[in-house]
Parts: structure tokens; sequence; C-alpha cells
């Protein structure tokens, strides 16, 4: 097989040679460089060959296509949704025909056949609002979480308050993010332009219901935590089911589960909800293009919601109890730092950030990692759309 594979596969010198020869060519580059790359490769692209790539933000990538591009190549681009180590099969990939026959169309989609993936078809224009949708805000969540367990010296698997039930998702996915490469989560934010606005809200909604918490203010939060509620998941029955339960989740623990549980206020998950009621968001409507990450996320914030006693008791402790003021604080701020890096645009102020943190967690990588496939594999099964 190996001498096969030897004498059908030819390594060139450079791009320039790949573009000459090749009859469908995908970039996959860091977003924040595809122009670059496109512009030094593309116009040796193949006369009636297919191009496309596999960025997370197609608004920039297009463009580098219609500038660099010769005219007489076709663009069809793609996007997995779902990072490494998660099965392609049954999970959703982005096509989009830009400027193609159909055809040409149809060759792609034969290609990408074997991966046995959900196939979703999109404009580049939907395709960077639906991402910003379902991810953009996910992982700032994750992001900001990590941030502030890190700038506490805590590793949360050692301490009771966040193990077990939707503590769970909240730990995995966060390691997760975090031993990935930082540029994917970069690109998707800073160049999308939607996803800067959410982001942006996000941090906002954590600051002022932080706020809320601090000055003991409970009818105030808990009118504006009800309110966001009704807007966000007041069209579904109460009989309806739940994405995520208790014996789903509490497989997957990294430490001890208590005897007890602990209770905790979700500032995280609040302030999720507030931000989808402040931009208007129904984030079931974009469930057939939503990524592991972003479906759990949904899970645990429907869990906590939908479950009337569950978001009482949260209200309450954000006011009687101060068990998670230090973390709260300390997320509010990386909430804000986020925002404000995205907002500048400042990929290398993101990378240090992204890289401080995932060196302070890179000892349990490994665990979390298989850990988190698990989970993944499990829950998603019980996620389907």
């Amino acid at each position: 097989m190996l001498r096969s594979l030897q004498r059908t596969v030819e390594i060139m010198r450079s791009g320039h040679a790949v573009s000459r020869c090749s009859d469908y060519i995908i970039y996959s580059v860091e977003a924040k460089n595809i122009d670059a790359v496109v512009k030094a490769f593309g116009p040796s692209t193949k006369l009636g060959a297919i191009v496309g790539g596999q960025t997370s933000c197609k608004t920039p990538e297009i463009e580098a296509f219609e500038t660099h591009l010769p005219e007489d190549v076709s663009i069809i681009s793609c996007h997995s949704l779902h990072g490494p180590g998660v099965d392609p099969k049954g999970q959703p990939l982005v096509l989009i025909k830009h400027r193609a026959s159909d055809a040409e169309f149809a060759f792609v989609e034969s290609v990408f056949a074997c991966l046995g993936s959900k196939h979703v078809y999109l404009t580049s224009e939907q395709h960077d609002r639906i991402t910003a949708d379902t991810q953009a805000v996910t992982h700032a969540a994750f992001l900001s979480m990590g941030a502030a367990w890190a700038a506490n010296n805590q590793f949360p698997w050692e301490t009771a308050r966040y193990i077990g039930g939707i503590e769970n998702v909240k730990m995995n996915i966060t390691l997760r993010i975090y031993s990935n490469k930082w540029h994917v989560y970069a690109g998707l934010a800073i160049l999308n332009p939607a996803a800067q606005k959410q982001i942006k809200q996000y941090a906002e909604s954590v600051t002022e219901l932080f706020k809320l918490m601090l000055a003991g203010n409970r009818e105030e939060l808990a009118t504006r935590v009800h309110t966001a509620r009704k807007a966000v998941f007041g069209g579904i029955r109460d009989d309806d089911e739940l994405l995520l339960r208790d014996e789903l989740l509490d497989q997957f623990s990294l430490g001890q589960i208590p005897e007890k549980r602990l209770k905790n206020n979700h500032l995280s998950l609040l302030a999720m909800v507030d931000c989808w009621w402040k931009l208007g968001i129904v984030p079931y409507d974009h469930m057939i293009c939503s990524t592991p990450p972003s479906r759990m996320w949904l899970g645990i914030t429907e869990y906590l919601f939908r479950k009337p006693a569950l978001l009482e008791e949260a209200i309450d402790t954000a006011i009687n109890d101060n068990t998670f003021r230090a973390d709260d604080l300390e997320f509010t701020f990386a909430a804000r730092d986020w925002s404000s890096r995205v907002s500048l645009g400042n990929f290398d102020g993101y990378r240090q950030k992204f890289e401080g943190i995932q060196k302070y967690f890179e000892p349990r990588f490994p665990e979390a990692s298989k850990v988190g496939n698990e989970m993944i594999k499990t829950i998603l099964e019980k996620t389907k759309s």
C-alpha cells in the first residue's frame, strides 16, 4: 500500500506548481493569512480548476478568491463544523457554491462524500452570521472561564464546586478549546463582524448581571433573567425533552463527584441567555449548523433555564452566597478583556493571552481530551437535530 502511494503522490516544489497542475484546490490556512496566501499562489491556478477554502470566516476568504483568482476559476468553499478528534460522520459540512456550475458542485460533493458528513448549503454571508450565532459567544464563554480559573490559580477539577452535572461540560469543553490552536478561535472572532458584536454583548451582559449580584438587587436580577428566559425559551413546552440530563452529564468528571452538589449562580449561563435575548438570537434556529461545543453549551443553558427550581436557586445563590464571588469577578474581567482584544483586532494580544492560559492547563490536556472526546461522542448522540 505504501509503495503504491509513493508512486502516486508527488511533493511539488512550491504552491505555484501545485496550483498549476491541480483540478481542485483547498486553501487550509489561518483566516488572517488567507489573502496573502491566495495573492501569492492564486494567479497560478490551473485553467478551469475549482478552488475552495476551509477557513472559519468566509467573508475575507471569498474576497481573497474574487480579488486574486483568474476569472476562469470556479469557487466552491467549505467548512467542517467540528474540531479534531470528532468523527465527521453525521456532522455538518457547509458547502458554498459561490461561482461554479452544477456539475462542478456535484463533483465537490462527491469528493467529500467519504466523510459521511451532513451537507449544509449556505452563502458566505449566511455562513458567517450562523457561525457567529453558534460559535463566537460560545467560545468567548469557555475562554473566559479558563482565564478566570487560571487567574485564580485554580484547577477546577480539584474543587467540588466544579465537578458533576453541567459543571463537567464547562470544564471539559474549556480544556478542549485551550488544547487546540489559538488561531482557530481568533480568526472566527476577529474577522467576523457579527462575531465581534456578539462577543461585545456577552461581555456587557456578564458585567451588568454581575453588578446586580454585587448590589444585592434580587428583584431586578430576577426580572431580567426571567425576561431573557421567556424570549429565548418561551416557545418550548414544559414537557418537551431536555437536550441533556443529569445521568448523562455525571459520567464525564475529571474529579470525584461530591455527595452533595454545591450551589452555583452560573453567571456564564445567565449571561449567555441575556446576550441571546439582547441580540434577538434563537439558538435552536441553527441547530443544523451547530458545532459540538455550541450544542452542548445550548444543552446546559437549556438545562438551567428550563428547570424553574434550579434557576431560582441560581438567582438566590447570586444574591446570598459569596462562594463564587472571586471566580465571578475574574470571569467578568476575562469576558471584558477577550471582547476588547477582539474589538481591537489584536491577533498578537489574543495569541498571547490564549497561549499563556493554555500553558497553565497543559498538564491535564491528555486526560481531558480522552474524557472530552467520549463526552462529545455520547452527548452528540442525544442532541442530534
